[in-house]
Parts: C-alpha cells; sequence; structure tokens
C-alpha cells in the first residue's frame, strides 16, 4: 500500500472512530495519561489540521492551541481532506517541516499515519469502540514505527517502552504493544 493510500485509509478510519465519540464520553480518560477524550480529539485533529497546512506551504499550526468545535468528526473529516490534498499535491519527494524541522517527505508522512492511527486507537478503546485499524493499514504503520518511534524518543515522545505479546498476535495488537499502550 502506498504512503498516500494508507493516510488516506487512516483518515477513513479514524473518522468512523472520531463519529462514534458520544457528547458524554469527552470526559473519558484515554490510553494517554494526559488526555481525555476531549483533549485527545482537539489533539489528533489539530495534529492533522498542522501537518495538512505544513505540508500545503503554509505555517504549522499549533496543536496545543487547536480549539474543537462541536462536531468533531465534521472538523476531521475538513482537516483530513485538506491535509490528503495537500500529501497529494506535494507527493512524499523532498522535504517536509512538519513542526519538528525539515524531514523527508517520507518520514513526514509516516508521522501524519503514525499519530492518526494510533489516537484512533486509544479513542476507540476509551469509548468502547471496536479498536482494530484494517489489518493491511496496521501492517503499514508498525513497519513505520520502527524507524520512527526509537529508544531515545520514548518517554519524551508519549510512548512507552513495548509491551511484549505474542509473537502471532494481530498487526494492531503489535502495533499498539510496540508503542507501549496495553492491547
Amino acid at each position: 500500500m502506498d504512503l498516500i493510500a494508507a493516510l488516506a485509509n487512516t483518515f477513513d478510519h479514524a473518522h468512523a472512530v472520531i463519529a462514534g465519540v458520544q457528547p458524554d464520553q469527552l470526559d473519558n480518560q484515554t490510553p494517554c495519561a494526559e488526555w481525555n477524550v476531549g483533549a485527545l480529539l482537539g489533539h489528533t485533529i489539530g495534529v492533522v489540521q498542522g501537518i495538512g497546512n505544513a505540508v500545503a506551504g503554509r505555517p504549522p499550526s499549533d496543536p496545543a492551541a487547536f480549539v474543537l468545535a462541536d462536531d468533531p468528526a465534521a472538523q476531521f473529516r475538513s482537516a483530513a481532506n485538506a491535509a490528503l490534498a495537500a500529501w497529494t499535491t506535494a507527493g512524499l519527494d523532498g522535504e517536509q517541516n512538519i513542526g519538528a524541522g525539515p524531514m523527508p517527505g517520507g518520514v513526514a508522512i509516516g508521522i501524519n499515519l503514525l499519530d492518526t492511527s494510533t489516537h484512533s486507537w486509544d479513542i476507540a478503546r476509551a469509548t468502547g469502540q471496536p479498536e482494530q485499524l484494517p489489518a493491511d493499514l496496521a501492517e503499514v504503520v508498525l513497519g513505520l514505527c520502527h524507524n520512527i518511534v526509537t529508544d531515545d524518543v520514548r518517554g519524551i515522545a508519549g510512548f512507552d517502552p513495548a509491551i511484549e505479546v505474542a509473537n502471532d498476535a494481530d498487526a494492531t495488537t503489535r502495533l499498539v504493544a510496540f508503542l507501549g499502550r496495553r492491547p
């Protein structure tokens, strides 16, 4: 699966999860200890919007300053559509600066994939929705993780030490365990 197609799939999956969040679940705790569902929705949508802005050649917006709308699913879809259009136009060649300094486009889109897919799992877990990512998507993101989530970023970028799971575990379980989340 090419990375732009994987990002489109991630956005579709995340949109379905976000659309399933009920207003009375916004205060639910997520696997990310520092965020409840409402805060994590704001972070997730803000990151997609910020990366989309950066890839489109605009300054990346600060996800911390993002304000969650009354309809997070529509807000996410709008941000995701804009980000996907930016990635489709820019492609993966060359460098992108999505807020952490210039990096190859393939690494930047990997961060976009990793953040969105991981937090869709977190939101699903916190709101009692099905947690599984599409299997082919989980495999792609897991492959990217090994180059992005290194030991030197664990603990400072929201990733705890990897958790051991069975070798025959499904791709979503292996992905979230690699990222330090309890499947």
